[in-house]
């Protein structure tokens, strides 16, 4: 049998430092290596597997339209692409009612940008310390972490970062000089913090008192994994234009700038494309994981297990722990510590799957379908290995 962990290590770019393990499939919140080892799965593919691993409705609807058609350019109009757009229009707050397909979050937010400048005339941002919004070149512009930017300066700006849940520091940086404010309403990669409502309503009166956009970054938050369908509901906040990805395409590559018609009409013809967003083969992905959310109501289900989770999870004894944060199934637990021995002890020693937000953040992102006796077995693990 073939090394395939060597071979792909070997052949790899090198910048991401790999498990020592090969999966090999993976089904509802659970996947298997190479060997047959089985895992409970708290990564969901960094928070897209929310309707769980080969989802047979997603998997049906993919099989289908692949027979039928798989690649369609968007000046030639889609009837799938029309009912991705109609699906997930009916579930986005009211006015938002333009989309921009993506194949990525990161070119979500990239395009966001554009939209924003285009609309306003502008050319500042706004966005916020140990923010994460990507790492192409304008994405990356937003992020707060030095290592992700400084290797690429210059990067695109200007760019302005306020404390996260600062109030009067963001009142203060928007002025008529800013496009757009841009917020995660929960910072995954800065160590799952969300937002104070505060703070977001804070970034909505300003910046229309200022002209300015406020956009939203709801690339891991949103399709149900903080409790609400998006994490904006939270809130009471509706933003000019919501970036998505991750869990909007049951494990498709796929993204959504969704905005206003005033933002939408602002971009020129041709300012802005895209060779394979809205293919056929994603959008019949997108409308079939939009519809299994909806009709599992699956925001319910990380709402109840995640609270039942987050209590659980701070009921272990530890003096490690210095809290444990969150909403819905998007859970951090920050450490005292360095965080990376003990999501490889979860790993190897409880077939756990975590991954790290900052260097001392445990962070679990589970597929929305996860049963809790599974969930259950990941506390006594994360228990066992703070003892």
């Amino acid at each position: 049998m073939q090394n395939w962990l060597e071979i792909e290590k070997r052949h790899d770019s090198g910048v991401y430092n790999k498990h020592e393990l090969v999966i090999v499939r993976g089904k509802g919140a659970r996947v298997w290596d190479i060997e047959g080892r089985e895992y409970i799965d708290c990564v969901g593919g960094y928070g897209v597997a929310n309707v769980g691993h080969s989802n047979p409705e997603v998997v049906k609807a993919i099989q289908e339209q692949a027979e039928t058609l798989m690649i369609l350019p968007q000046t030639l109009p889609s009837a799938k692409r029309a009912e991705f757009y109609q699906t997930l229009t009916r579930l986005t707050p009211e006015g938002l009612v333009r989309v921009f397909p993506t194949n990525s979050g990161t070119e979500s937010v990239e395009g966001a940008l554009k939209f924003a400048r285009a609309a306003t005339g502008r050319k500042k941002f706004i966005s916020t310390m140990r923010a994460f919004h990507g790492r192409t070149f304008g994405s990356v512009s937003l992020t707060w972490e030095k290592k992700y930017r400084q290797p690429f300066e210059p990067v695109v700006g200007p760019v302005e970062f306020v404390p996260y849940n600062d109030v009067e520091a963001l009142r203060a940086a928007v002025d008529e000089e800013t496009a757009a404010v841009v917020i995660e309403p929960v910072q995954g990669e800065g160590g799952v913090r969300p937002a104070t409502p505060e703070f977001l309503q804070a970034a909505r009166e300003v910046t229309r008192e200022k002209g300015a956009l406020l956009i939203l970054d709801e690339i891991q938050t949103g399709f149900g994994r903080t409790g609400k369908l998006f994490a904006l509901e939270h809130y009471g906040v509706v933003p000019d234009i919501l970036t998505l990805a991750k869990g909007i395409g049951g494990g498709m590559p796929m993204g959504a700038i969704v905005m206003t018609d005033a933002v939408a009409d602002g971009m020129p013809k041709g300012g802005h494309g895209t060779t394979f967003g809205g293919n056929p083969l994603a959008m019949a992905a997108g409308v079939a994981a939009m519809r299994y959310i909806e009709e599992n109501r699956l925001w319910e289900r990380a709402a109840e297990l995640g609270g039942w989770f987050m209590e659980e999870l701070r009921r272990i004894d530890s003096p490690k722990v210095r809290e444990v944060r969150g909403k819905g199934l998007m859970v951090g637990m920050e450490l005292k510590e360095k965080s990376a021995p003990y999501i490889t002890r979860l790993e190897k020693e409880h077939a756990v799957l975590t991954l790290a937000a900052g260097p001392t953040v445990i962070r679990f992102l589970p597929p929305l379908v996860i049963e809790k006796a599974d969930l259950e077995r990941v506390v006594e693990a994360v228990r066992e290995v703070l003892a």
